[in-house]
């Protein structure tokens, strides 16, 4: 009998955040899944293992996910990890990968989740809490009202075009683009900049404005722009 692959949104970095189904299905799972080398680094884990402490007893597959935009080497990890999954699955073994927030938003997941379909292997996402959602109850405010529009925006790409869309924006994965998108954020007029950086995690900053933006901030910093009234 086949196993099932479970793509577990665990939430933006609070373990209180993530869901109860959430937490069932790691609870019922007979493997674990985590995105990295050694799971005891991996943020999943670390998240995880405050809400579920029994995934210490289980086994737990470490999957490699280069941080690289080289399709070659990106098409041979996503092929790797799934081979490596697939394994599992077909010991019979359900299996739930651990992905923050949503594993429907940016997530390195869903590439698994398509080769393991495309295998034959029952797969599903159980939805977490989005970051963006999370940082802006963080930050005390709404992402948008009435009419508004709401955009996700991944930061690390050319976004001049994206900031002039009416509404809310909301911008990913800045990483090593962060100077740009400071730069580029200064500039604009009527608008309300606020950023978190490793919301719900240890070492949680809060930034109001385009100017407080550290050019150097980390890889789990969410800005979020606001037309103002």
């Amino acid at each position: 009998m086949q196993g099932t692959l479970y793509g577990v949104g665990i939430g933006p970095g609070d373990a209180e955040l993530l869901t109860l189904k959430a937490v069932r299905i790691i609870q019922e799972a007979d493997c674990i899944a985590v995105p990295g080398m050694k799971k005891e680094e991996t943020v999943a884990w670390q998240i995880t293992i405050q809400a579920v402490p029994e995934i210490a007893g289980k086994e737990c597959l470490e999957i490699h996910m280069p941080m690289t935009k080289d399709k070659e080497e990106l098409q041979k990890s996503h092929e790797a990890a799934a081979e490596q999954v697939a394994a599992a699955l077909a010991a019979g073994k359900n299996v739930a990968f651990l992905t923050l927030g949503d594993p429907c938003i940016y997530s390195t997941y869903l590439y698994v989740h398509k080769r393991i379909l495309a295998m034959g292997y029952p797969a599903a996402i159980i939805s977490g809490i989005p970051s963006f959602c999370a940082a802006a109850a963080k930050m005390n405010t709404g992402l948008v009202e009435k009419s508004e529009p709401l955009h996700v925006i991944p930061a690390s790409y050319q976004i001049a075009d994206a900031l002039k869309l009416p509404g809310t924006k909301v911008l990913m994965k800045a990483g090593r683009k962060m100077r740009d998108v400071k730069q580029q954020l200064q500039q604009m007029d009527n608008a309300e900049t606020l950023m978190i950086e490793n919301c719900g995690m240890p070492g949680e900053k809060l930034y109001y404005g385009a100017e407080e933006i550290p050019e150097t901030a980390g890889y789990y910093s969410l800005i979020i722009v606001k037309e103002r009234d």
